[in-house]
């Protein structure tokens, strides 16, 4: 049973509780059932949070298949009407009851770990000696997940997750006197898809080198595009023009008056804490914070370290997070109360046509996802 159910049967003994105040035996057996309800409430909870754990957990067998999946062989072969191979089971699975425009990409694909592939490593064997080593662009990752969000995949429906807003309360009442009526009371957080694309073009010769070299081109740059849409609607997301809430619109700005950086970062604490939010919190803001963060001093002249300032919390910085102004946010928060729901893979539409004269394949991107708070008190922050 739920733990939906049990509140529900919870609510209706204490309903039943106050009409026997003057029934000792009753109200003591009715008592005993209450507290054993609250007893399964708690396990429930734990046993749904270990199951969510579980669900978001790595998949052996899938991760044994995604060994041996391609990028480019998947473009390449959906391009040209023939996939085969793990790539066509991957097109199958993921595209079940959706409307699938190209061909389906696992995320994993995308947003996993990327493994640098370097000409003096073995995968130099793959790699012609005329051509150099391809050097990167810079980009920036997906910097909530690694923080702790919390990733529901393989969703297919709209998901609305029941929230409990208050609990029953307590009172101390004279002998003979009257409890007060204190009724549970819900909401839910709503999950609904939301499309993000991207584009990337790929000239012919970056089709014709060798696999090993596209795959890895494939991947960071279908990452990047992506990882950056969903990063800034995490932070701060207007909830319109088809955009999620992201954290700096669903929550107000801190009040706090403090102007010394480490007595802020003290405050945003303390607010989560004041609010009884519990789980691991971490901070997270951007370069030009931190720059001033590294640079502030003592009054000796001696440099205060990172975890002085931000009181030994984790602490993330990315050009993700865009200043407000000419202030530069400050956001503290339990970060596995940041839900990011997926409803596809990466639907990749390779589109041969729109560059024909170039003969290379411009590659349109879309995942349809969505980005929730559980509960907004689990976050604060205060542009600095």
């Amino acid at each position: 049973m739920n733990v939906h159910h049990l509140t529900e049967q919870r609510a209706a003994k204490i309903a039943e509780i106050k009409g026997v105040v003057n029934n000792p035996e009753a109200f003591d057996k009715l008592e005993a059932e209450v507290r054993a309800l609250d007893k399964q409430i708690k396990q429930a909870a734990t046993i749904a949070e270990f199951e969510r754990q579980a669900e978001t957990a790595p998949d052996a067998s899938l991760n044994k298949e995604l060994r041996s999946y391609s990028v480019s062989k998947a473009i390449r072969e959906a391009a040209a009407g023939t996939l085969t191979g793990v790539e066509a089971e991957m097109n199958a699975e993921l595209g079940k009851g959706r409307e699938v425009r190209g061909v389906m990409i696992p995320t994993a694909m995308i947003f996993g770990e990327q493994r640098a592939m370097t000409v003096g490593g073995s995968a130099g064997n793959t790699v012609a000696t005329n051509l150099g080593g391809l050097i990167d662009r810079l980009r920036p990752v997906l910097a909530v997940q690694g923080l702790g969000a919390t990733v529901i995949s393989g969703l297919s429906g709209n998901l609305d997750l029941p929230r409990l807003l208050t609990g029953p309360s307590s009172s101390w009442i004279a002998e003979d006197g009257t409890s007060t009526a204190s009724d549970s009371t819900f909401d839910s957080v709503s999950l609904r898809p939301k499309t993000v694309t991207g584009e990337m073009y790929m000239s012919r010769r970056l089709i014709l080198q060798n696999g090993a070299s596209l795959e890895n081109v494939l991947r960071s740059d279908l990452a990047f595009v992506l990882a950056q849409a969903l990063d800034k609607a995490a932070i701060a997301g207007t909830g319109a023009s088809n955009q999620p809430t992201g954290i700096l619109t669903a929550i107000t700005e801190s009040t706090t008056t403090s102007t010394v950086l480490s007595d802020i970062a003290a405050d945003l604490i303390a607010d989560i804490e004041l609010d009884d939010v519990t789980g691991t919190g971490g901070f997270f803001t951007n370069p030009a914070l931190m720059a001033v963060a590294r640079k502030t001093k003592d009054t000796t002249g001696r440099a205060i370290s990172q975890a002085e300032i931000f009181h030994n919390a984790p602490v993330v910085a990315s050009n993700q997070v865009a200043a407000i102004a000419t202030e530069n946010p400050l956001i503290y928060g339990v970060w596995s109360e940041l839900m990011i729901g997926y409803w596809s893979g990466v639907d990749i539409l390779a589109n041969p046509y729109t560059d024909a004269s170039k003969g290379g394949l411009r590659l349109h991107a879309f995942l349809d996802a969505d980005i929730a708070i559980r509960h907004n008190q689990a976050f604060a922050f205060k542009a600095v």
